[in-house]
């Protein structure tokens, strides 16, 4: 096969808030190929990374992801890893070539999981793929009664783990921080896990983090997401030093599969993160999760957007069966929600499964889409360098 065509749609909230939730806007990657149709999510600016597929070459070594996709063939796995690497050196000094790739990776291991009738999982080489326990990722409330009522309302729905993030957590003093983890801790009782995201608020102050070790330890906290910025490996290894029960937790920032290896050698986490639609797409997320299970760090998914979002970073770990707790968006925006037909439910268990049917096993709806598109126009000189599709059916293979 031979990819003839990638398709970007650029779908918004109608109003986007300053609140720390990525599923207020989208990026979907249609790849189209030998008569059939591979479908993917980049987790990145939209505009920004559409600009990154078709900006005019700098030089050599900054080409446009076009460049490196467009016209390639592809017949396997294999085809899929030597175009990640041809957008790796002809895309080198364009920063955002991974974000922008990573969302047309998974479209076309979804693609060749249509063409060849597999899930992606087996593509990778797992022969099953097992059940995960979702955590319900949700946002701390502006006040400890919010937070809360965030926890009783998840509790609710089946989750037996909860990870709140970002809202005031970091932002003031100690025991307010305090009071959210024991309002959280209250709301979920004390057999669910908790888990706490500090949205790298902290920089590289590795004081101001310590501070707050007695209050996770005192809400029998299992991890602190994020503390530092991503490449503060050595922040990491201090506070991780520093911890008793708590365990650090990141990776999420890794936009190539060298930062996810540095954290993994020098900040000692105890849980590494990945994006797939940050880090290059599914195939480096397969081997950072390989790395991780060697090394005896639990790799965990990262996402918070849609359910093809999710079926993507859940593709890599599918097959590890002792790598279990996966992030699960609990509260998306209705344009997150609306992306697929299908979604990947809690079971009566509280489990969720990897799809099972060809790809990545979700079907995306354009229909329910359409009214959160937005149409983009692209010029330079008056010669137009991209225009939105105008038409989001077709037919699947």
């Amino acid at each position: 096969m031979r990819i003839d065509a990638v398709d970007f749609f650029y779908a918004s909230m109608p109003d986007v808030t300053l609140e720390a939730d990525g599923s207020q806007d989208a990026l979907l990657v249609r790849v189209s190929a030998g008569g059939y149709v591979g479908w993917g999510e980049c987790e990145a600016s939209p505009l920004v990374s559409v600009a990154a597929f078709i900006t005019p070459r700098s030089h050599g070594v900054c080409q446009p992801v076009e460049a490196s996709v467009l016209g390639e063939e592809l017949d396997g796995p294999d085809d899929i890893r030597r175009i990640a690497s041809l957008v790796e050196r002809n895309s080198m000094d364009l920063l955002q070539a991974a974000h922008t790739f990573s969302g047309i990776e998974i479209a076309l291991w979804d693609l060749l999981g249509r063409a060849r009738e597999q899930p992606v999982w087996q593509l990778l080489g797992y022969e099953r793929a097992y059940s995960k326990t979702p955590y319900a990722s949700i946002l701390f409330g502006d006040t400890p009664a919010d937070t809360y009522a965030h926890g009783v309302a998840a509790v609710a729905r089946g989750f037996n783990a909860f990870k709140f993030g970002w809202g005031p957590f970091g932002t003031g003093t100690v025991a307010a921080d305090a009071d959210h983890l024991q309002a959280a801790r209250e709301a979920i009782g004390s057999d669910r896990h908790l888990l706490v995201d500090a949205g790298q608020i902290f920089g590289a102050d590795v004081d101001a983090a310590a501070e707050r070790l007695g209050a996770l330890e005192a809400a029998s906290v299992m991890w602190l997401e994020e503390p530092f910025r991503a490449s503060e490996f050595d922040a990491y290894a201090a506070l991780a030093a520093r911890a008793t029960t708590v365990r650090l937790a990141g990776g999420e920032g890794a936009h190539e599969e060298a930062m996810a290896r540095n954290l993994l050698k020098y900040g000692h986490v105890g849980f590494l993160q990945i994006d797939t639609g940050r880090i290059g797409g599914i195939a480096p997320a397969k081997r950072v999760a390989d790395l991780a299970a060697q090394a005896g760090i639990t790799f965990v998914n990262h996402t918070f957007t849609s359910h093809l979002a999710l079926s993507a970073s859940l593709q890599p770990f599918a097959g590890l069966a002792d790598h279990r707790i996966c992030e699960y968006p609990a509260e998306p925006k209705q344009l997150a929600v609306d992306i697929t037909s299908n979604h990947l439910l809690p079971d009566a268990d509280g489990e969720i499964h990897v799809p099972d049917a060809p790809g990545l096993g979700v079907e995306v709806d354009l229909d329910a889409l359409a009214p959160y598109l937005r149409s983009i126009d692209i010029s330079v000189d008056g010669e137009t360098l991209y225009s939105s599709p105008q038409s989001g059916r077709v037919l699947l293979g």
